[in-house]
This record gives C-alpha cells, structure tokens and sequence, in this order.
C-alpha cells in the first residue's frame, strides 16, 4: 500500500494558516485530489454541543463515541491519540496536509507574513517550502534557501509543487 504523502503547514497564529489552507484545499479539489486535512489545536476544543447524545455520552465516560449519517461521521475519542495514529488512520485521499505540528516528523511548509509581526516558527532552511510576503534569509545569511519560495497569494505553484513533490503529477 501506498504511503499518503503528508505537509505539515506551520507558522504563528495570526499568520493566515488557516485562509491559505483553504484555498489550497479548494485548488487540489478542483484538480480532482482527494484532500485530508488535520487541525492542530492547542486548546481543549469541544467539538459537540450540549445536550447532544453523543455530548451526553461523552460526558457519561465513554472513551470513544462515533457519530454517523449517511454522508459524514465523527469519531470523537475522549482519550490522548498519537499524532501518527490520527494520520495512520486516514484513507482513501490523495494528501494529507496539517494546520501545525511544527515539531512532527512530516515535510514542513512554512508561512510568514509580515503585518503578523512574526518570524517563521520553523527555520526555513529545514523546510520543503516557503510562503512569504518578504525576502527570505536564512539563519546564515544568504538571500535565498535552497528551497522553493512561493507568495502567500502563489496557491496554484504551491499546489503544482506539492503535487510534482509527492509524485501525484
């Protein structure tokens, strides 16, 4: 079986994440790849309302509670899981790509905004790609890394990148 190639997306909060993932979302769809994308949150997120069953479950003590339909599930553990468990355990899609997870073992694309008043959260130079709206310069010096670096608005390069590096084009 064939590893699914997996992106992690990383920089501050604040920086356009989130914006620039859906976009490029939007840009591998309408080329027909089948896209994962996970969300790292830092926070204790609730993804259930109250009063809802499987709100209610959880709240009884159920580790792990599914909701289903016929055209979208849920599975909510109520239990630590293992980034490399989350992504094990997705199928049938062409990429994966995450929203943060800068320390995780996967190829790293960071972005930089300059409004955001933040650096790069990852050293560019350990990167497979760069997103900026300035000049890029690595920690020693040199104008450019030897990596791609596209503009933050660059979505269709990005995409074209990503597909030629994972080996989908």
């Amino acid at each position: 079986m064939k590893q699914i190639p997996v992106y992690s997306v990383v920089a501050y909060s604040g920086t356009g994440k989130t914006t620039m993932l859906e976009q490029l979302v939007l840009e591998l769809k309408a080329r027909d790849i089948r896209v994962a994308v996970v969300k790292h949150d830092a926070h204790d997120f609730e993804i259930d309302r109250e009063g809802k069953d499987s709100w209610r479950f959880s709240k009884a003590g159920a580790d792990v509670v599914v909701i289903a339909s016929t055209t979208k599930s849920a599975v909510m553990e109520n239990r630590p899981v293992p980034f490399e468990t989350i992504i094990n355990r997705i199928s049938d899609v062409d990429i994966i790509i995450t929203e943060g997870y800068k320390t995780g073992a996967f190829p790293k694309i960071a972005l930089r905004r300059e409004a955001s008043g933040n650096d790069f959260a990852v050293p560019p130079e350990g990167c497979v790609a760069v997103m900026s709206d300035t000049p890029v310069v690595t920690k020693n010096g040199t104008a450019e890394p030897d990596i791609p670096v596209f503009a933050l608005d660059a979505i269709a390069g990005l995409a074209e990148f990503l597909l030629r590096n994972s080996g989908l084009l």
